[in-house]
């Protein structure tokens, strides 16, 4: 059976609601489940090109001037996203995410969630890896 098609009147939703409930209980257990079957908000530095579907963009991390930190910032809802970030984002697959803290977990010290709000979480890549490979 095929695939039902989006109208192209019908805008792309860039959220994922389970994760949203999860961050507003700040139910890990919630949150893993979330990510493990359904798409993440990410901000980009660059977005993809149109015709070329294995360019996903480039991904915005934020490093702390002082410490050299790296952290990772996911969105549950696009709105979340503060307007100081770039304004490009993409919704990633549970493999993306999986995929990226693995090739990048010894440079990224912590992954936020929605980190303005409305209900921010705080995670380490390890505990994020873990969380997908259960």
């Amino acid at each position: 059976m095929a695939g039902k098609k989006r109208s192209a009147k019908e805008p792309l939703e860039f959220r994922n609601t389970q994760l949203a409930d999860a961050l507003q209980t700040q139910d890990f257990a919630a949150l893993a489940f979330a990510l493990r079957h359904g798409p993440t908000v990410v901000p980009l530095l660059r977005p993809g090109q149109r015709e070329d579907p294995l360019d996903g963009g480039d991904v915005w991390t934020y490093r702390d001037p002082r410490t050299g930190d790296v952290a990772l910032l996911l969105f549950s809802d696009a709105t979340h996203k503060p307007a100081t970030l770039p304004p490009a984002v993409a919704l990633q697959s549970p493999g993306w995410l999986r995929a990226f803290l693995s090739t990048h977990k010894s440079e990224i010290t912590t992954v936020f969630f929605d980190i303005a709000g409305p209900h921010p979480l705080q995670a380490s890549p390890a505990d994020l890896l873990a969380a997908l490979e259960a």
